[in-house]
């Protein structure tokens, strides 16, 4: 059986995975990835938009405590807010490496 190349959306080139409210952005074979959480959304005009969103940078360093993991953490209002930030902070974070 042939293998199959998984593709993912992607954003300025890094990919990004939902799974219901939680998505990841970046490669987690990096050193940092971006994780997203939706807390909130409204509807507007049948479609659930995203209020209070959770951005957090993480070290994917598999032998660090998890919770030691968050590097930055920050709340948006708002998905375009959210993704923004998110894509500059893994920027910074990767070029830092």
């Amino acid at each position: 059986m042939a293998d199959k190349q998984q593709s993912f959306l992607t954003y300025k080139g890094k990919p990004l995975v939902r799974k219901g409210n939680n998505i990841y952005y970046g490669n987690m074979s990096d050193p940092f990835v971006i994780f997203i959480t939706i807390g909130s959304t409204h509807e507007v005009h049948g479609v659930n938009i995203a209020d209070k969103v959770t951005v957090q940078l993480l070290n994917t360093d598999p032998t660090i405590n998890p919770l030691d993991a968050i590097v930055k953490r920050t709340e948006k209002n708002g998905m375009w807010a959210a993704v923004d930030i998110a894509s500059i902070w893994l920027q910074r974070a990767l070029k830092a490496e």
